[in-house]
């Protein structure tokens, strides 16, 4: 439970807020590289509550400026794109990638205002399939060599969706690993391929599927330790009196995590605030094994949502589809297969903005406390000038970070913990694409 001081703090991201600037102090999902319309790639966007406008350089990169014109305030979105910038319709004004005013064709001819004029500007790049930015002060942070980014784009898929909530009831359903045993069951296995059928998979060493495992075994040991990313929680459930099941999941501090998905898959994702009331999460998939099915996952994907605003279809104005005959026969929530329903489900049904001065948390809330206590630290020490977690590094000591590690295995009793190390390493030396040496902690906290 939190104090209602301590909410707004871990809420409220609009500019000069104290979250809003340490979230800014991290590159941040921004649009999806596929969003972006090819016959004219600008868009408007909204993010950590500033309006803003995405639009291709001409170099074929990506720039980030704010919507409106400094003339006249018209909306820039849209502008021509021409002579490598952004022109807007009202009077000509041309602005560079960075947001600089180049021209100001209804000036005189010797006039040099336009020297004086610059609008926001964020510098952004392009990875697997999402274009991020970062919307800080002074020079970005280097992405470190984490899978989502280093996986060759054959291996991997991205994609979004907008949620009617804050951004952190998002996140803290993502790293909650006691939820799975409720709000994902499948009472029985439905035939029909569709996203999130890997909790019907079985899972590898054993003749049941991960929705069964999980069903079977409410009570899971919950335990977290901080890494170099953020925080990497264990979730270890009793099968037998020889065997575990072991999964592992990371926050990727601030508002992101690393989830297994399936036998060879994992994804990592974000969830990025659109204003205080509303967020979109990114995800990238990427997949140790095989080559990703990219028609396949995004016909899966578009079904559930409506174009081009990635709004879902199931939604509060339709109670998400919930059907009471599903919910004796089928699925534990009666509200369809599509897994990311039901977490939608979840966290949208606790109100636009959690009060969570009214939540009582148990054991099996370890995760979501501790993520709030770092969380509340780091805004803190943000404030007082320290660099936030993960961002003390420069670009070889971001090219040498691998993982984070996301594991769902079943493990001996005895030595379950180098069972897990053992898993994931053999499963990057047997990657076409994986970093052949699993990831080794560097600040010094010791390994599980």
């Amino acid at each position: 439970m939190l104090t209602r001081e301590e909410n707004e703090r871990v809420t409220r991201s609009g500019p000069g807020t104290p979250l809003g600037k340490l979230l800014r102090a991290y590159w941040q999902p921004a649009a999806l590289v596929s969003e972006m319309p090819a016959e004219r790639a600008v868009k408007a966007i909204q993010l950590l509550g500033e309006d803003l406008v995405l639009f291709r350089r001409d170099d074929g990169g990506w720039a980030l400026v704010s919507r409106y014109c400094a003339h006249r305030g018209v909306d820039l979105s849209f502008g021509r794109l021409e002579c490598g910038g952004l022109r807007c319709l009202y009077h000509g004004w041309l602005y560079a990638p960075d947001g600089q005013c180049l021209e100001q064709p209804a000036e005189p001819a010797h006039s040099r205002f336009f020297d004086k004029i610059r609008i926001t500007g964020y510098p952004c790049q392009e990875k697997n399939g999402i274009i991020f930015a970062y919307l800080g002060a002074g020079e970005p942070p280097p992405f470190p060599n984490y899978d989502c980014f280093t996986a060759p784009e054959d291996y991997t898929f991205a994609f979004k969706g907008w949620w009617e909530c804050n951004w952190l009831q998002g996140l803290e359903g993502g790293i909650d690993p006691s939820h799975v045993s409720f709000l994902h069951r499948f009472l029985q296995q439905d035939p029909r391929d569709v996203y999130g059928q890997q909790f019907a998979e079985k899972v590898e060493g054993t003749e049941r599927s991960l929705s069964a495992i999980v069903g079977e075994n409410l009570r899971p040991d919950i335990d977290v330790e901080p890494t170099e990313s953020g925080l990497r929680v264990f979730a270890i459930r009793q099968l037998d009196e020889q065997t575990k099941h072991v999964r592992i999941t990371n926050l990727l501090f601030p508002n992101a995590f690393v989830i297994p998905f399936g036998n060879s898959k994992a994804f990592t994702q974000w969830h990025v605030p659109i204003d205080d009331n509303n967020h979109f999460w990114y995800m990238i998939l990427y997949d140790f094994q095989d080559k990703t099915d990219k028609d396949t996952l995004l016909q899966q994907r578009i079904e559930g949502v409506s174009l081009p605003d990635y709004r879902p279809v199931r939604n509060r104005t339709n109670n998400w589809g919930f059907d009471a005959r599903e919910q004796q026969s089928l699925t534990f929530t009666g509200m369809g297969l599509d897994i990311n329903v039901h977490d939608q489900w979840a966290v949208e049904s606790m109100g636009p903005v959690q009060d969570r001065t009214q939540e009582r948390l148990g054991v099996s809330d370890r995760a979501v406390t501790a993520n709030r206590r770092l969380l509340l630290r780091s805004i803190a020490s943000f404030e007082s000038g320290a660099t936030p977690l993960g961002l003390a590094i420069d670009g070889p000591t971001a090219a040498a970070l691998t993982g984070p590690r996301a594991v769902d295995t079943i493990a001996p009793n005895d030595g379950w913990q180098e069972h897990w190390r053992a898993r994931d390493a053999q499963r990057r030396v047997q990657s076409p694409w994986a970093h052949g040496q699993a990831p080794v902690a560097t600040n010094g906290v010791p390994q599980r």
